[in-house]
């Protein structure tokens, strides 16, 4: 079917905070590309842990949409090129795309067809499978800045990774280690294995070992996951390490101790940036990184998704297949 001729789509959306059962599947009419932007026919789309939080209405993202709901979630997509603006020099009608969009107040990745501008569009190479692209982008760029932007990540020092195994995490021991980092990742007995089969040198189960008893003079924390873990975590810092806090709620407090104990802590907020994304998707190509799909759901079971991946303990990504 011509694209053009499609004038109604399927996505998800929710009409209020609560429970996955808030999510539901309705129509709408499929969005005109501006001058800059292009349609794109979505295949799938990635799922992360500010998905279910938003939905919940916590954390600053809600914050931006709770007046703006009805809303359509999802920051994470990847699929086809099937119209472009006036202005679009750099894609044509085909091309496989993938891309963080609409973060973070707009969303809209979860959906059939959706308008991004097209300088937010990397391609995809012949190397990756759409499915696996779509779980690429937030992840990939939460991990990638944190160790290199704010982390300042260099070859040779020593990183510990909190929830190495998950979306984020799984990314991020394998940057870690493309930069000749020696990496520490903390996981449950479950995940060792597959771990070490991405290289990481100490896996450490959390069930089992205290990681502030195991671990001492880092360069460099990754928390993932905040709370008492990023809080004792500065314990494991060399005088001059840092840590890096990603979930905002406890960021502040984390940030706080970090002062009084005299070391260097952030938090900090992903953001857009095409150009970073195809640095990591040179590695892809190149084989040294790999994106873990570990489920995929189609958007009609967005509820069952949402409660998986709100559950934790998801190795790598939860993807939405969209038809």
């Amino acid at each position: 079917m011509d694209p053009q001729d499609v004038t109604t789509m399927k996505h998800l959306v929710y009409h209020q905070f609560g429970e996955p059962d808030v999510l539901a599947v309705e129509e709408a009419p499929v969005p005109v590309p501006g001058p800059e932007a292009v349609l794109v026919r979505v295949v799938a789309a990635g799922l992360n842990p500010i998905d279910w939080k938003t939905r919940r209405g916590l954390g600053f993202a809600a914050r931006q949409i709770e007046n703006r709901l009805p809303w359509t979630p999802g920051y994470d997509m990847a699929g086809e090129v099937v119209a472009v603006g006036d202005k679009v020099a750099t894609l044509v009608s085909g091309d496989r795309v993938m891309g963080m969009i609409g973060f973070p107040a707009d969303g809209g990745a979860c959906a059939e067809y959706l308008v991004a501008p097209s300088a937010e569009l990397a391609i995809v190479p012949e190397e990756l499978e759409l499915l696996s692209a779509a779980g690429l982008p937030l992840a990939g760029l939460t991990a990638w800045q944190a160790l290199f932007d704010v982390g300042e990540l260099e070859p040779g020092q020593k990183v510990l990774i909190h929830a190495g195994a998950g979306g984020v995490g799984h990314l991020a021991v394998q940057f870690a280690l493309v930069r000749g980092a020696h990496v520490i990742a903390t996981a449950s007995a479950d995940n060792r294995d597959f771990l070490a089969g991405l290289g990481v040198h100490e896996v450490i189960d959390y069930h089992q070992l205290d990681f502030a008893d195991e671990c001492y003079g880092l360069d460099l924390v990754i928390d993932l996951i905040g709370g008492d873990t990023g809080l004792r975590s500065l314990h494991t810092l060399s005088e001059h390490g840092v840590l890096v806090t990603i979930p905002t709620v406890t960021a502040d407090e984390i940030v706080s101790e970090a002062e009084r104990m005299g070391l260097k802590a952030h938090g900090m907020t992903v953001r857009p940036d095409v150009f970073q994304l195809e640095e990591i998707l040179e590695l892809i190509e190149d084989g040294d990184v790999k994106v873990h799909v570990d489920g995929v759901f189609p958007l009609a079971d967005a509820a069952a998704a949402h409660h998986l991946l709100e559950g934790g303990h998801v190795r790598g990504k939860l993807v939405l297949s969209v038809p």
